[in-house]
């Protein structure tokens, strides 16, 4: 019999930090410490509903493998407690030391989208203008994302166009690689309250859950999709649904657009992605003749090309059926890390802060006279990306490395590779609030870290709202919450009045309110946090101006962009643009006959489950094994029954896995959750030419039966 639970005082809103979906999550405290916590029914993203991962993410915080204490290699090789002093005397002597010996660019960063808006300030000010690489173009390391390099090429700015409301007034629903039902199962419950009996359009060549329950499924071959829907569009053009007012007055190169998609014929696309003409036929028309349709892609998707090129593709059909701007519309890319938006805008990376331009001299004395430093000081050109930085690991120009809130060597393609590279380094600096993950036993220094709840800051989803992110109790042992340990470490590299009035977060927030004024993504007319707190969350822009018009009134929940047609490029349209499909990566052959697809796939896992392995009921959804789905027939020739351990083996290297026979994936396909820390020893290291991030994890792989020496191996 299930005790009494514990009385609570008091309660506190605050924002999941585990996906991007950036849902609202009424805290339960007592004596002012987190207890437990319920979905927020006032809010608008989830309007009282949540996944279980965000049910289980008080979990993490009292997880038995916390870092509690700063560590050091000494000469030994072994790892011992440190004081905080030691331990960041020890980082920046060290990183000086290779600076003074190899150049400033011998040194670099790598962080991710786990941090709120404020510690990527304040990271991207301390690493490019207060330690001094910048000078020879060596970055805070963060790549581009698909989503964002599309829209900024199609809008002129990274501007996700979207509010979630749109799910519930489409007429048609298109998803691209994506699997909400499963892995955004807050959005599809607002596509279950679509009252509209909506058309759903799944491209995936996966028969995932989603797409069991679409209209239609258009299960192409891997890696065909912009073939497809370039296809798509050919179709769209052929049976009059361009809307050729929208397209006359608010895009460009609408002309070469419809030149070049007229050689994807029905005949060829068919051949290519193994469908029917009537099917990729009927999908047209339902996109076209719909009369609001949006479209939904992710940039994790190996069964696709996953990158800038698909996206741009995907934009391209909404803009020219005039489908941008209104209730249910729209080219809307979901991204996985809960603050991805934020280190799109933040991180001072592939634009200056805010989305200002590092090439403009104006943005560059704009950036300066807010933050009070010399323009000098100030980087001209963007970072390298995370590609880039390996390699230059790899040809010993790298030689110090500090890693924040981010497990690479675990989620790094071509596993073996990653680890070979980093162990080039003279020194490796961890930042984490996980002392088990494989970065941090590599580590020369060990930061710990606060986490969700136990530190400040905000955080933006995918539809563009800035959310608070409250401390809801205090960090174990000498974890600091990483805005303090940046503080800390710019004091011990001696550019700590650089950031005398950076004493808190909200105070950060106030500069990046300067720093956005006048932008498209303006922020100006959000007061504070309170204000954040008290509307749900606010989606920008909401700059000084719309809060004047508003008469004091807060701004609406659910606003999208563009509905006045005009669009943030030199001109006011918005660009059509296309490029020819990539080939796959890597074939399947004689030796190596199966495509590996990855992906994420379950309700449990999230990334490198550094959090989420660490909830009781999460673990009991999803087998801690690794399993690989396999076609029947394929297992079948292969003599494998479902359940048998089977040996994977790509060119680079093998593991251990449980055969799960389902028709989910064709025959010729195999998949594996990409959250497994073993997948990443078979996955191949390539990077999408435009945004440079890295594309999505797939490569071939031959299987057979595991024998017993195998598993003695394992």
């Amino acid at each position: 019999m299930r005790g009494t639970p514990p009385a609570i005082d008091s309660t506190t809103a605050t924002v999941c930090g585990e996906c991007s979906t950036g849902c609202g999550l009424c805290i339960h405290l007592r004596d002012g410490e987190a207890i437990g916590l319920t979905p927020d029914a006032s809010h608008p993203v989830n309007l009282g509903i949540a996944c279980s991962q965000g049910l289980e993410a008080l979990n993490a915080l009292n997880a038995t493998n916390r870092a509690t204490e700063p560590l050091v290699r000494r000469t030994d090789g072994r790892m011992y407690p440190a004081s905080w002093q030691e331990a960041l005397t020890r980082f920046t002597s060290e990183f000086k030391r290779i600076q003074s010996t190899y150049g400033a660019e011998s040194i670099a960063v790598l962080s991710n989208g786990q941090l709120t808006c404020e510690e990527m300030v304040m990271l991207g000010v301390l690493a490019r203008m207060g330690m001094g690489v910048e000078d020879f173009g060596i970055p805070l390391g963060k790549d581009v994302d698909h989503a964002a390099k599309s829209y900024k090429r199609s809008f002129g700015f990274d501007a996700p166009p979207y509010t979630y409301d749109d799910l519930e007034q489409s007429d048609c629903l298109v998803f691209v690689g994506v699997n909400p039902l499963v892995k955004h199962p807050v959005l599809w419950e607002r596509v279950l309250r679509n009252p509209r009996n909506p058309e759903i359009i799944v491209l995936d060549p996966d028969r995932t859950e989603t797409a069991k329950t679409a209209s239609q499924h258009l299960q192409l071959h891997p890696k065909t999709d912009l073939t497809l829907l370039y296809g798509i569009t050919q179709q769209i053009i052929e049976h009059g649904f361009v809307d050729r007012v929208f397209v006359d007055n608010h895009t460009q190169g609408y002309d070469e657009l419809a030149a070049y998609v007229s050689t994807f014929t029905l005949d060829s696309v068919a051949e290519a992605t193994g469908l029917t003409a009537d099917a990729i036929q009927a999908a047209a028309k339902t996109i076209g003749a719909a009369g609001a349709t949006s479209l939904w892609w992710t940039t994790d998707n190996s069964r696709l090309c996953a990158d800038a090129r698909t996206a741009q593709a995907i934009v391209n059909i909404a803009l020219i059926t005039g489908n941008i701007g209104r209730p249910g519309t729209g080219a809307n890319g979901i991204t996985g890390q809960c603050n991805a938006l934020g280190s799109r805008l933040w991180s001072n990376t592939a634009t200056l802060l805010g989305h200002h331009q590092f090439e403009s001299n104006d943005s560059r004395q704009k950036v300066a006279e807010v933050l009070r430093l010399d323009v000098a000081t100030v980087p001209s050109k963007p970072s390298l990306p995370f590609s880039r930085i390996l390699q230059s690991i790899r040809d010993g120009e790298i030689r110090g490395l500090w890693v924040i809130a981010t497990n690479g060597s675990h989620s790094w393609m071509d596993r073996k590779d990653a680890r070979e590279v980093l162990d080039r380094l003279d020194v490796l600096v961890v930042q984490d609030m996980d002392i088990t993950t494989d970065l941090a036993s590599l580590a020369d220094v060990l930061l710990p870290t606060a986490g969700w709840g136990e530190k400040e800051g905000t955080l933006i989803n995918n539809e563009r709202r800035y959310s608070v992110l409250k401390r809801l109790r205090q960090s174990p042992g000498e974890s600091r919450p990483d805005f303090e340990v940046f503080r800390a470490v710019a004091e011990h590299w001696g550019v700590g009045d650089m950031f005398e009035s950076w004493d808190s977060p909200e105070a950060v927030f106030q500069l990046m309110k300067q720093l956005s004024h006048g932008q498209f993504c303006d922020i100006t007319g959000i007061q504070d946090y309170g204000h954040l707190d008290r509307c749900g969350g606010i989606q920008w822009p909401w700059s000084e101006a719309d809060a004047i018009q508003a008469s004091g009134c807060d701004p609406q929940q659910q606003r999208r962009l563009f509905a006045n047609g005009y669009f943030p490029t030199s001109n006011g349209r918005a660009n059509l643009m296309v490029d020819t499909p990539p080939p796959v990566p890597e074939y399947a052959c004689s030796d190596y006959p199966f495509v590996l697809l990855t992906g994420r796939r379950t309700v449990r896992q999230l990334h490198a489950e550094n959090r989420t392995s660490k909830g009781p009921a999460l673990n009991k959804l999803y087998p801690s094994e690794a399993y690989i789905e396999i076609h029947p027939e394929d297992a079948a020739e292969c003599e494998i029954q479902h359940n048998d351990h089977v040996l994977v083996q790509s060119r680079r290297g093998s593991l251990i896995a449980r055969a799960c026979l389902t028709q989910t994936v064709m025959r010729g396909q195999v998949f594996l959750p990409m959250h497994y820390d073993t997948v990443n020893r078979l996955t191949l290291t390539h990077f999408d030419p435009y945004s440079r991030q890295s594309r999505s994890k797939d490569c071939a792989v031959r299987i057979e039966r595991a024998t017993r020496t195998h598993l003695r191996s394992k």
